[in-house]
């Protein structure tokens, strides 16, 4: 019955925030992580960028993650446990736009990974898809955080995770 009323807190609170939509000009945002002398994209006052890690190494000791094999009879979240599991580091340094930061107080989008939150949230799972597509292909975890902040993730399809 809890893990109920925090999903539908969850649910409630996105639904209540406004649209994310990429913006044309470039200026530094103000985060909570982040190189602050590298150009962000800004985000609106309403919607500031979530928190993360500067660096993996500032995120240290990672959280416990939960196994993928809890979800052995749901392979899309199992895929995606098991992906957290192998870039920790990358999704430390990641912000999650569910704004779990509110509600759980998760710092990055890895803490997403060290309850069951992601298995039910789409927003967590598209994004730790985007950051494992992105870093199989040599991108920076900054360079992954920038795709994830101009909403990248909304074009992931859950259904076909990348391998």
């Amino acid at each position: 019955m809890g893990r109920l009323i925090r999903l539908l807190s969850v649910i409630l609170l996105v639904m209540s925030l406004p649209p994310v939509a990429p913006v044309a000009s470039q200026q530094t945002s103000q985060h909570t992580g982040g190189d602050h002398s590298e150009a962000h994209p800004a985000t609106t006052p309403a919607q500031p960028t979530p928190p993360y890690h500067k660096s993996a190494k500032e995120a240290k000791p990672f959280p416990p993650l939960m196994p993928a094999t809890r979800f052995a009879d749901r392979p899309v979240v199992a895929w995606a446990y098991h992906i957290a599991g192998k870039i920790p580091g990358v999704l430390a340094q990641q912000p999650c736009y569910c704004h779990c930061d509110k509600v759980f107080g998760h710092g990055s989008l890895l803490d997403c990974f060290a309850s069951d939150h992601t298995a039910g949230c789409p927003i967590c799972l598209k994004e730790a898809f985007l950051a494992y597509q992105l870093n199989k292909q040599g991108k920076t975890p900054s360079e992954i955080r920038e795709g994830i902040i101009h909403g990248d993730w909304q074009k992931i399809d859950i259904n076909r995770p990348p391998r």
